[in-house]
C-alpha cells in the first residue's frame, strides 16, 4: 500500500478544505465549476485504461464466487440502498439520490488495496474487477431511471446525456488507446509508462475535481454541513448488513478465508468517483447529491480499513482453531 493510498482519506479532506477556502474568492467561485467534469473525465479515462477487458473471462472460472459477488452487488445492494434511503433519507431526496448512486456502484480500484491488507485472494479480486466495471456501466443508467425516475428528480434525456459524456466517452477512449498501443507494438510503453501514470493520477484528478466542486459550491455546502451526520448512520448500516451477508454467503458456499475476504471487500467498497461524475452532469442544480458522493469516501475508507483488520482477526482465530484440531 503506497503512501498516497494510505493518505487517501486525508487527501480528500484536504481537497475539501482547500476548495472551501478558494471558494471564498469570488472569481474562483464563479469559474470553478467549469473544471469539475474535465478532471473527472481524466480520472475515469485512467480508471478504464487500467482495467483490461481481457480479464473478464477469468472472473467466471470461480463460478460460485462470481455468482455470489454479482448477486450481492447488482441485485441485493440496490434494493438495500433504496430501503435504507427510504427509512433514513426520505425527507432529504437529494441525499437519498446521492446515497443510492454511491451504493449501486461497486469499487474498481482501492478495494484491491484493502484486499491485500486483509490477505484475501488478490488475483480473484482483480479478475472480478472487470465484471464490476462492465456491469455498473451497463446497469447504473437503469438503476437511475428506475429509482431517480420514480422520484421525478431529472428528465431521462438529461440523465442519458450525462452518462454518455462521463462514462461512454472515457470508456471507449480508453479501449481505443489500448488497441492502438497494442497494434503499434508499444505494449511495453503502455504498461510501463502510460498505465502507471494514470493509475497514480486517478487520485490526483479526483481530488482536483472535488476541490473544484467545493470551490464552486462552498458557501452553499457550508450551510448544509449537517448532512455528514444524516448520512453517517445509513452508510454504517450498509457496511454492517453487507458484511454480515458476505460472511453468511461465504459460509454457505464453503469459501476459503481468502475468497471470503475478497467477497466481503468487493461487496463493501463503492465507486464514488464514477457516481460523482454522473451526479455533476445530470444534477448540476442539486449540489447536495454530489456532496453526498464526496462525503461517502470520507466515511467509507476508514471503515474499509477497520473491516480489513476485522478480517485479519477472523483469519488469526481460524488458524488457531485449525492448529488446535491438528
Amino acid at each position: 500500500m503506497s503512501l498516497l493510498e494510505k493518505m487517501h482519506t486525508l487527501i480528500i479532506l484536504f481537497a475539501v478544505i482547500l476548495g472551501l477556502l478558494l471558494g471564498q474568492v469570488c472569481i474562483i467561485e464563479i469559474n470553478a465549476h467549469y473544471f469539475i467534469v474535465p478532471f473527472l473525465l481524466l480520472m475515469l479515462y485512467g480508471l478504464f485504461l487500467n482495467v483490461p477487458l481481457k480479464d473478464l473471462k477469468k472472473a467466471f472460472i470461480n463460478i460460485r464466487f462470481a455468482g455470489a459477488s454479482i448477486a450481492i452487488n447488482f441485485i441485493w445492494t440496490p434494493i438495500l440502498a433504496w430501503g435504507l434511503g427510504f427509512i433514513f433519507l426520505s425527507e432529504h431526496p437529494a441525499l437519498w439520490i446521492g446515497f443510492i448512486m454511491l451504493m449501486v456502484t461497486p469499487c474498481t480500484d482501492w478495494y484491491l488495496v484493502f484486499t491485500g491488507i486483509a490477505k484475501g485472494n488478490l488475483p480473484l479480486s482483480t479478475a472480478i474487477l472487470s465484471v464490476n466495471l462492465v456491469l455498473q456501466v451497463l446497469l447504473l443508467p437503469i438503476y437511475l431511471l428506475i429509482f431517480v425516475g420514480v422520484m421525478e428528480a431529472v428528465e431521462a434525456s438529461v440523465l442519458v446525456e450525462g452518462i454518455l459524456l462521463v462514462i461512454v466517452l472515457p470508456f471507449i477512449s480508453a479501449n481505443i488507446t489500448r488497441k492502438l498501443f497494442y497494434k503499434a507494438n508499444k505494449q511495453k510503453l503502455l504498461e510501463e509508462r502510460i498505465l502507471p501514470f494514470f493509475c497514480a493520477g486517478q487520485i490526483f484528478f479526483l481530488n482536483l475535481a472535488i476541490l473544484s466542486m467545493f470551490a464552486s459550491q462552498g458557501r452553499y455546502l457550508i450551510e448544509n454541513i449537517n448532512i455528514v451526520f444524516i448520512l453517517l448512520f445509513p452508510i454504517l448500516l450498509f457496511f454492517l448488513i453487507n458484511f454480515i451477508l458476505g460472511r453468511i454467503v461465504s459460509h454457505i458456499s464453503n469459501f476459503s478465508y481468502e475468497d471470503s475476504a475478497s467477497l466481503s471487500l468487493t461487496t463493501l467498497a463503492r465507486n464514488s468517483p464514477l457516481a460523482l461524475a454522473i451526479a455533476v452532469t445530470a444534477f448540476p442544480d442539486q449540489p447536495l447529491i454530489a456532496l453526498a458522493l464526496v462525503i461517502g469516501p470520507l466515511i467509507e475508507l476508514p471503515l474499509l480499513g477497520l473491516v480489513s483488520q476485522v478480517l485479519l482477526r477472523i483469519r488469526a482465530m481460524t488458524q488457531v482453531k485449525q492448529c488446535s484440531k491438528d
